[in-house]
């Protein structure tokens, strides 16, 4: 788990929401910090195998999801949450530590991306 989450005494949401229309999931926690986290960052983000291997230094780029949507959650355990992807990715499980940790560093995540991607000769773009 994060050392932000830690920090933050390890909260479980207050609210979960998805905005379908403006592709972002809503999450807030208890300590008063509530994200918008774009869908195509959860997607490109996403703690599933399929993109972040099986070990480290796994981790895949992938490109063209610039207009991903989500179709749906479902709850896993008091935990995580799972998010059907419109491009019917749906094995990642974002446990709430991993979410607060993405709203957090959502700016340096963002970057990253855009530089692995930049790297690679990919785009954002389907």
């Amino acid at each position: 788990m994060s050392d932000l989450y830690e920090a933050a005494g390890r909260p479980s949401p207050t609210e979960v929401r998805l905005k379908k229309a403006e592709k972002i999931l809503v999450i807030s926690f208890p300590n008063g910090k509530s994200f918008e986290l774009p869908a195509e960052l959860l997607r490109v983000e996403s703690p599933s195998a399929e993109v972040q291997g099986h070990g480290s230094g796994q981790k895949k780029v992938i490109a063209g999801r610039r207009h991903v949507g989500i179709m749906g959650m479902e709850p896993v355990g008091n935990y995580a949450v799972r998010l059907q992807f419109d491009d019917l990715h749906d094995t990642g499980i974002f446990s709430w530590a991993y979410l607060y940790e993405m709203g957090m560093t959502e700016k340096e995540m963002w970057r990253s991306y855009e530089t692995a991607l930049n790297q690679a000769g990919l785009s954002r773009d389907p």
